[in-house]
């Protein structure tokens, strides 16, 4: 049943981070053909609670994604299983989170730094 519910996790996540990377990928080829420096992004995405949401989500999809990816890969590649793969995977997802989540906050809110 665990491995049913993260198979479609994984999809729900994938569903999640498609449209998020194009709307990524479109902010970035605006920003470069717009010419803006660093310190004009920032200063767009300073305080703002939508790309702190857009962002903040896409940080999220991609860490469950990734943390269930990974356990896929340790799992078929080095026969790690039970309490050690869960471990792992919960590690894996709490880092992603961590990082993903400052760089996020550091954008949004920290004022490009924490």
């Amino acid at each position: 049943m665990l491995t049913l519910r993260l198979y479609f996790a994984q999809r729900l996540t994938a569903l999640i981070m498609a449209p998020l990377t194009l709307g990524h990928l479109a902010v970035m080829i605006y920003a470069v053909q717009g010419g803006l420096s660093v310190a004009e992004i920032l200063a767009r995405t300073q305080g703002s609670v939508a790309w702190f949401l857009f962002y903040g989500g896409f940080v999220v999809a991609v860490a469950v994604h990734a943390a269930i990816g990974l356990r896929v890969v340790v799992s078929e590649w080095l026969g790690v299983r039970g309490i050690a793969l869960s471990v792992f995977s919960l590690v894996v997802l709490a880092t992603l989170l961590l990082l993903g989540g400052r760089a996020v906050w550091a954008v949004t809110f920290a004022g490009g730094g924490l």
